[in-house]
Protein backbone atom coordinates (compact mmCIF):
# COMPACT_ATOMS: atom_id res chain seq x y z
CA UNK A 1 0.00 0.00 0.00
CA UNK A 2 0.89 3.08 -0.95
CA UNK A 3 1.59 6.18 1.58
CA UNK A 4 -0.97 8.04 -0.31
CA UNK A 5 -3.54 4.93 -0.14
CA UNK A 6 -2.70 4.10 3.16
CA UNK A 7 -4.13 7.73 4.76
CA UNK A 8 -7.43 6.83 3.00
CA UNK A 9 -8.98 4.74 5.60
CA UNK A 10 -7.72 7.33 8.03
CA UNK A 11 -9.70 10.40 5.91
CA UNK A 12 -12.37 7.90 5.71
CA UNK A 13 -12.55 7.58 9.41
CA UNK A 14 -12.16 11.10 10.60
CA UNK A 15 -14.82 11.86 7.44
CA UNK A 16 -17.21 9.35 9.55
CA UNK A 17 -16.51 9.72 13.34
CA UNK A 18 -17.38 13.67 12.39
CA UNK A 19 -20.28 13.04 10.38
CA UNK A 20 -22.16 12.04 13.39
CA UNK A 21 -20.29 14.04 15.50
CA UNK A 22 -22.23 16.78 13.77
CA UNK A 23 -25.52 15.09 14.44
CA UNK A 24 -24.59 15.19 18.00
CA UNK A 25 -23.40 18.62 18.45
CA UNK A 26 -25.83 20.35 16.05
CA UNK A 27 -28.87 18.55 16.43
CA UNK A 28 -28.69 16.66 20.10
CA UNK A 29 -30.03 20.62 22.13
CA UNK A 30 -32.94 20.55 19.37
CA UNK A 31 -33.88 17.05 20.35
CA UNK A 32 -33.64 17.38 23.91
CA UNK A 33 -36.04 20.24 23.15
CA UNK A 34 -38.51 17.92 21.69
CA UNK A 35 -38.02 15.63 24.60
CA UNK A 36 -39.77 18.74 26.55
CA UNK A 37 -36.21 19.85 28.77
CA UNK A 38 -35.62 23.64 29.03
CA UNK A 39 -32.37 25.28 28.63
CA UNK A 40 -30.75 24.92 31.36
CA UNK A 41 -31.66 21.05 31.67
CA UNK A 42 -30.33 20.83 28.00
CA UNK A 43 -27.07 22.60 29.29
CA UNK A 44 -27.06 19.77 32.29
CA UNK A 45 -27.13 17.32 29.64
CA UNK A 46 -24.76 18.55 27.47
CA UNK A 47 -22.20 19.43 30.12
CA UNK A 48 -22.03 15.59 30.63
CA UNK A 49 -20.42 15.05 27.43
CA UNK A 50 -17.60 17.33 28.43
CA UNK A 51 -17.37 16.01 32.15
CA UNK A 52 -17.20 12.37 31.10
CA UNK A 53 -14.09 13.44 28.73
CA UNK A 54 -11.98 14.47 31.41
CA UNK A 55 -12.17 11.14 33.11
CA UNK A 56 -12.33 9.14 29.46
CA UNK A 57 -9.54 10.66 27.85
CA UNK A 58 -7.08 9.93 30.03
CA UNK A 59 -8.26 6.49 30.47
CA UNK A 60 -7.87 5.60 26.94
CA UNK A 61 -5.25 6.98 26.49
CA UNK A 62 -3.27 4.69 29.42
CA UNK A 63 -4.50 2.05 27.79
CA UNK A 64 -3.40 2.72 24.23
CA UNK A 65 0.16 3.67 25.87
CA UNK A 66 0.12 0.57 27.56
CA UNK A 67 -0.96 -1.66 24.66
CA UNK A 68 1.36 0.71 22.34
CA UNK A 69 -1.91 0.84 19.58
CA UNK A 70 -4.22 3.52 19.09
CA UNK A 71 -6.19 1.49 16.24
CA UNK A 72 -7.47 -1.19 18.65
CA UNK A 73 -8.64 1.33 20.95
CA UNK A 74 -10.71 3.84 18.82
CA UNK A 75 -12.18 0.13 17.22
CA UNK A 76 -12.90 0.10 20.73
CA UNK A 77 -14.75 3.45 21.25
CA UNK A 78 -16.71 3.20 18.28
CA UNK A 79 -18.64 -0.26 19.63
CA UNK A 80 -19.22 1.43 22.66
CA UNK A 81 -20.72 4.63 20.69
CA UNK A 82 -22.76 2.19 18.97
CA UNK A 83 -24.35 0.43 21.45
CA UNK A 84 -24.54 3.03 23.99
CA UNK A 85 -26.47 5.81 21.83
CA UNK A 86 -29.05 3.38 20.89
CA UNK A 87 -30.05 2.92 24.84
CA UNK A 88 -29.23 7.04 25.54
CA UNK A 89 -31.59 8.15 22.82
CA UNK A 90 -34.18 5.74 24.40
CA UNK A 91 -34.25 7.77 27.93
CA UNK A 92 -37.19 9.76 28.64
CA UNK A 93 -36.30 10.75 31.91
CA UNK A 94 -33.81 13.37 32.81
CA UNK A 95 -32.31 11.24 35.01
CA UNK A 96 -32.24 8.45 32.55
CA UNK A 97 -31.19 10.72 30.32
CA UNK A 98 -27.88 11.93 31.86
CA UNK A 99 -26.80 8.73 33.76
CA UNK A 100 -26.73 7.21 29.96
CA UNK A 101 -25.36 10.42 28.34
CA UNK A 102 -22.61 9.54 30.96
CA UNK A 103 -21.73 6.06 29.28
CA UNK A 104 -22.39 7.22 25.77
CA UNK A 105 -19.81 10.31 26.33
CA UNK A 106 -17.24 7.91 27.96
CA UNK A 107 -17.09 5.95 24.60
CA UNK A 108 -17.16 8.91 21.90
CA UNK A 109 -15.64 11.69 23.69
CA UNK A 110 -12.03 9.75 23.08
CA UNK A 111 -12.28 9.36 19.96
CA UNK A 112 -11.92 12.65 17.80
CA UNK A 113 -8.75 13.09 20.22
CA UNK A 114 -7.49 9.63 19.23
CA UNK A 115 -7.87 10.16 15.39
CA UNK A 116 -6.20 13.80 15.66
CA UNK A 117 -3.63 11.91 17.68
CA UNK A 118 -3.53 9.35 14.43
CA UNK A 119 -3.57 11.57 11.98
CA UNK A 120 -0.59 14.07 13.72
CA UNK A 121 1.76 11.00 13.78
CA UNK A 122 1.09 10.36 10.49
CA UNK A 123 1.46 13.05 9.61
CA UNK A 124 4.91 13.40 11.20
CA UNK A 125 5.99 10.36 9.56
CA UNK A 126 5.00 11.29 6.26
CA UNK A 127 6.34 15.00 6.68
CA UNK A 128 2.75 16.62 5.38
CA UNK A 129 0.70 18.91 7.19
CA UNK A 130 -1.36 17.33 9.62
CA UNK A 131 -4.29 19.82 8.45
CA UNK A 132 -4.37 18.21 4.75
CA UNK A 133 -5.47 14.94 6.70
CA UNK A 134 -7.49 16.90 9.33
CA UNK A 135 -9.99 18.54 7.16
CA UNK A 136 -11.50 15.14 6.23
CA UNK A 137 -12.72 15.35 9.44
CA UNK A 138 -13.99 18.76 9.03
CA UNK A 139 -15.47 18.23 5.03
CA UNK A 140 -17.45 14.83 6.70
CA UNK A 141 -18.75 17.75 9.50
CA UNK A 142 -20.08 19.83 7.11
CA UNK A 143 -21.43 17.37 4.55
CA UNK A 144 -23.45 15.74 7.62
CA UNK A 145 -25.16 18.50 8.50
CA UNK A 146 -26.16 19.89 5.46
CA UNK A 147 -27.48 16.22 4.22
CA UNK A 148 -28.62 15.19 7.80
CA UNK A 149 -30.60 19.25 8.24
CA UNK A 150 -32.28 18.98 5.46
CA UNK A 151 -33.73 14.89 6.07
CA UNK A 152 -34.55 15.87 9.87
CA UNK A 153 -36.83 19.16 8.76
CA UNK A 154 -38.37 16.71 6.00
CA UNK A 155 -39.12 13.67 8.89
CA UNK A 156 -38.78 15.24 12.66
CA UNK A 157 -35.88 15.24 14.96
CA UNK A 158 -36.93 12.57 16.74
CA UNK A 159 -35.52 10.46 14.14
CA UNK A 160 -31.80 11.71 14.33
CA UNK A 161 -30.39 7.86 15.55
CA UNK A 162 -30.53 6.91 12.06
CA UNK A 163 -28.16 8.76 10.37
CA UNK A 164 -26.35 8.48 13.59
CA UNK A 165 -25.97 4.43 13.50
CA UNK A 166 -25.38 4.74 9.72
CA UNK A 167 -22.16 6.87 9.77
CA UNK A 168 -21.10 5.50 13.37
CA UNK A 169 -21.08 2.01 11.13
CA UNK A 170 -19.32 2.83 8.41
CA UNK A 171 -16.43 4.32 10.86
CA UNK A 172 -16.43 1.48 12.58
CA UNK A 173 -15.71 -0.67 9.27
CA UNK A 174 -13.09 1.13 8.39
CA UNK A 175 -10.69 1.05 11.24
CA UNK A 176 -10.33 -2.17 10.05
CA UNK A 177 -8.14 -0.80 7.40
CA UNK A 178 -6.02 1.64 9.53
CA UNK A 179 -2.54 1.60 9.43
CA UNK A 180 -1.60 1.95 13.01
CA UNK A 181 0.84 3.95 14.60
CA UNK A 182 4.04 2.84 16.94
CA UNK A 183 3.08 4.23 20.05
CA UNK A 184 6.78 5.18 22.37
CA UNK A 185 5.38 6.64 25.00
CA UNK A 186 4.86 5.20 28.20
CA UNK A 187 1.61 5.08 30.35
CA UNK A 188 0.50 8.37 31.69
CA UNK A 189 2.13 8.62 35.27
CA UNK A 190 1.18 11.09 37.97
CA UNK A 191 4.49 12.71 38.05
CA UNK A 192 4.23 13.53 34.71
CA UNK A 193 0.96 15.46 35.46
CA UNK A 194 3.17 17.10 38.20
CA UNK A 195 5.93 18.08 35.93
CA UNK A 196 3.25 19.67 33.82
CA UNK A 197 1.59 21.33 36.24
CA UNK A 198 5.05 23.10 37.32
CA UNK A 199 5.84 24.04 33.84
CA UNK A 200 4.56 27.77 34.30
CA UNK A 201 4.54 28.90 30.55
CA UNK A 202 1.64 25.76 30.27
CA UNK A 203 -0.47 26.57 32.49
CA UNK A 204 -0.73 30.17 32.28
CA UNK A 205 -1.08 29.67 28.80
CA UNK A 206 -4.11 27.35 29.19
CA UNK A 207 -5.73 30.01 32.02
CA UNK A 208 -5.23 33.07 29.22
CA UNK A 209 -7.00 30.30 26.46
CA UNK A 210 -9.72 28.94 28.41
CA UNK A 211 -11.92 32.31 27.97
CA UNK A 212 -11.85 32.18 24.82
CA UNK A 213 -12.46 27.96 24.76
CA UNK A 214 -15.77 28.45 26.88
CA UNK A 215 -17.10 31.04 24.15
CA UNK A 216 -16.60 28.85 21.59
CA UNK A 217 -17.90 25.78 23.52
CA UNK A 218 -21.10 27.24 24.38
CA UNK A 219 -21.81 28.77 20.92
CA UNK A 220 -21.53 24.80 20.05
CA UNK A 221 -23.76 23.91 22.44
CA UNK A 222 -26.28 26.66 21.88
CA UNK A 223 -26.21 27.87 18.11
CA UNK A 224 -28.66 25.54 17.16
CA UNK A 225 -31.09 26.67 19.85
CA UNK A 226 -30.27 30.07 18.86
CA UNK A 227 -30.80 29.68 15.27
CA UNK A 228 -34.40 28.68 15.97
CA UNK A 229 -34.92 31.06 18.47
CA UNK A 230 -34.83 33.54 15.63
CA UNK A 231 -37.09 31.32 13.62
CA UNK A 232 -34.68 29.27 11.65
CA UNK A 233 -35.30 26.02 10.89
CA UNK A 234 -33.63 22.39 11.70
CA UNK A 235 -32.63 22.36 7.48
CA UNK A 236 -31.15 26.41 8.59
CA UNK A 237 -29.11 24.46 11.28
CA UNK A 238 -27.88 22.38 8.82
CA UNK A 239 -27.14 25.07 6.20
CA UNK A 240 -25.10 27.20 9.47
CA UNK A 241 -22.88 24.18 10.36
CA UNK A 242 -22.22 23.56 6.54
CA UNK A 243 -20.69 26.94 5.76
CA UNK A 244 -18.96 27.34 8.87
CA UNK A 245 -16.97 24.06 8.71
CA UNK A 246 -16.57 24.31 5.08
CA UNK A 247 -14.33 27.27 6.11
CA UNK A 248 -12.91 25.20 8.91
CA UNK A 249 -11.39 22.66 6.23
CA UNK A 250 -10.24 25.51 3.85
CA UNK A 251 -7.77 26.62 6.94
CA UNK A 252 -7.20 22.98 7.69
CA UNK A 253 -6.19 22.25 4.26
CA UNK A 254 -4.02 25.32 3.63
CA UNK A 255 -2.50 25.98 7.08
CA UNK A 256 0.81 24.42 5.81
CA UNK A 257 1.55 27.28 3.31
CA UNK A 258 0.43 30.21 5.83
CA UNK A 259 0.88 28.67 9.40
CA UNK A 260 4.38 28.74 9.56
CA UNK A 261 4.91 32.83 8.30
CA UNK A 262 4.71 33.71 12.12
CA UNK A 263 4.91 32.59 15.38
CA UNK A 264 2.16 30.28 16.23
CA UNK A 265 1.14 32.66 19.00
CA UNK A 266 0.19 35.18 16.59
CA UNK A 267 -2.32 33.36 15.03
CA UNK A 268 -3.95 32.52 18.62
CA UNK A 269 -4.46 36.28 19.03
CA UNK A 270 -5.71 36.49 15.66
CA UNK A 271 -7.73 33.62 16.28
CA UNK A 272 -9.07 35.50 19.61
CA UNK A 273 -9.73 39.08 18.01
CA UNK A 274 -11.97 37.11 15.11
CA UNK A 275 -14.08 35.25 17.87
CA UNK A 276 -14.61 38.33 19.73
CA UNK A 277 -15.86 39.98 16.40
CA UNK A 278 -18.07 36.82 15.58
CA UNK A 279 -19.51 37.07 18.76
CA UNK A 280 -20.43 40.25 18.94
CA UNK A 281 -22.20 40.22 15.64
CA UNK A 282 -24.28 37.27 16.45
CA UNK A 283 -25.65 38.62 19.40
CA UNK A 284 -26.73 41.84 17.12
CA UNK A 285 -28.27 39.50 14.72
CA UNK A 286 -32.60 39.51 14.24
CA UNK A 287 -32.88 37.17 11.63
CA UNK A 288 -30.94 33.33 11.45
CA UNK A 289 -29.99 34.36 7.76
CA UNK A 290 -27.44 36.69 9.23
CA UNK A 291 -25.62 34.08 11.27
CA UNK A 292 -25.56 31.84 8.03
CA UNK A 293 -24.14 34.63 6.57
CA UNK A 294 -21.51 35.13 9.59
CA UNK A 295 -20.46 31.36 9.88
CA UNK A 296 -17.63 31.83 7.11
CA UNK A 297 -16.30 33.32 10.88
CA UNK A 298 -16.03 29.30 12.48
CA UNK A 299 -13.48 28.72 10.56
CA UNK A 300 -11.21 31.61 10.45
CA UNK A 301 -11.78 31.27 14.53
CA UNK A 302 -11.56 27.71 15.28
CA UNK A 303 -9.26 26.14 12.68
CA UNK A 304 -6.56 28.87 12.98
CA UNK A 305 -6.90 29.10 16.84
CA UNK A 306 -7.25 24.98 17.31
CA UNK A 307 -4.01 24.37 14.87
CA UNK A 308 -1.80 27.19 16.18
CA UNK A 309 -2.72 26.17 20.01
CA UNK A 310 -2.08 22.82 19.75
CA UNK A 311 1.02 23.63 17.64
CA UNK A 312 2.41 25.90 19.95
CA UNK A 313 1.21 23.69 23.60
CA UNK A 314 3.71 20.84 21.39
CA UNK A 315 6.94 23.42 21.51
CA UNK A 316 5.90 24.13 25.02
CA UNK A 317 6.46 20.69 26.51
CA UNK A 318 9.23 18.35 26.32
CA UNK A 319 9.04 15.48 23.74
CA UNK A 320 8.64 12.77 26.93
CA UNK A 321 5.49 14.63 28.15
CA UNK A 322 3.48 15.28 24.71
CA UNK A 323 1.33 12.82 25.21
CA UNK A 324 0.28 13.93 28.52
CA UNK A 325 0.12 17.21 27.85
CA UNK A 326 -1.81 16.81 24.26
CA UNK A 327 -4.57 15.29 26.72
CA UNK A 328 -4.28 17.98 29.59
CA UNK A 329 -5.05 20.46 26.25
CA UNK A 330 -7.95 18.61 24.56
CA UNK A 331 -9.06 18.21 28.86
CA UNK A 332 -9.32 21.85 29.10
CA UNK A 333 -10.38 22.79 25.49
CA UNK A 334 -13.43 20.37 25.38
CA UNK A 335 -13.40 19.21 28.75
CA UNK A 336 -13.33 21.84 31.31
CA UNK A 337 -14.62 24.88 28.51
CA UNK A 338 -17.42 22.74 27.42
CA UNK A 339 -18.43 21.91 31.27
CA UNK A 340 -18.50 26.13 32.00
CA UNK A 341 -19.73 26.60 28.61
CA UNK A 342 -22.87 24.06 28.80
CA UNK A 343 -23.92 25.25 32.54
CA UNK A 344 -23.50 28.80 32.13
CA UNK A 345 -25.13 29.06 28.96
CA UNK A 346 -27.88 27.07 29.47
CA UNK A 347 -28.97 29.15 32.45
CA UNK A 348 -28.18 32.80 30.26
CA UNK A 349 -30.18 30.89 27.42
CA UNK A 350 -33.06 30.32 29.22
CA UNK A 351 -33.05 33.01 31.74
CA UNK A 352 -31.95 36.27 29.08
CA UNK A 353 -32.11 34.64 25.86
CA UNK A 354 -29.46 33.95 22.74
CA UNK A 355 -28.25 37.71 22.56
CA UNK A 356 -27.42 38.12 25.65
CA UNK A 357 -25.60 34.85 25.81
CA UNK A 358 -23.65 36.16 22.85
CA UNK A 359 -23.05 39.81 24.64
CA UNK A 360 -21.41 37.77 27.20
CA UNK A 361 -19.09 35.13 24.92
CA UNK A 362 -17.67 38.33 23.13
CA UNK A 363 -16.58 39.63 26.12
CA UNK A 364 -15.15 36.27 27.27
CA UNK A 365 -13.43 36.58 23.99
CA UNK A 366 -11.92 39.46 24.58
CA UNK A 367 -11.00 39.06 28.13
CA UNK A 368 -8.75 36.04 26.34
CA UNK A 369 -7.64 37.80 23.52
CA UNK A 370 -6.03 41.03 26.10
CA UNK A 371 -5.11 38.15 28.54
CA UNK A 372 -2.87 36.24 25.33
CA UNK A 373 -2.07 39.17 24.27
CA UNK A 374 -0.43 40.35 27.16
CA UNK A 375 1.22 36.50 28.02
CA UNK A 376 3.17 37.36 24.04
CA UNK A 377 4.41 40.23 24.98
CA UNK A 378 6.08 38.93 28.51
CA UNK A 379 7.07 35.78 26.79
CA UNK A 380 8.86 37.14 23.72
CA UNK A 381 10.26 39.36 25.96
CA UNK A 382 11.71 37.03 28.69
CA UNK A 383 13.10 35.02 25.21
CA UNK A 384 15.11 37.98 24.35
CA UNK A 385 16.54 38.68 27.90
CA UNK A 386 17.84 34.81 27.87
CA UNK A 387 19.05 35.18 24.12
CA UNK A 388 20.90 38.67 25.01
CA UNK A 389 22.51 37.29 28.00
Amino acid sequence: MTNSNSLTPLKMLLFCFHATNTIILSYLPLYLKYKGLNGTEIGWVLAIGPLASIFAQPFWGYLSDKYKTVKRIIQLCICGLLVFSVIFFQMETLVGILLMGAVFYFFVTPIGALGDSLAQRRADDMKISFGTIRMWGSVGFAVSSLVIGEVLTRVGIQYMIIPFLCFGFLAFLVTFRLTDVKVESDPIRIQDVIVLVKNKPFIIFLFCMIFITISHRANDSFIGLYIAQLGGSEGLVGVAWFVGVLTEALVFATAGFWFRKYHSLIFVIIAGILYTIRWFFYAAATDPAYIIALQFLHGLTFGIFYTAAFDYVTRLIPRLLQSTGHLVFFATFFGVSGIVGSLVGGVVMDSFGGNTLYYGLGFMALAGTISLSIYHIFSYNKVNAQRAQ
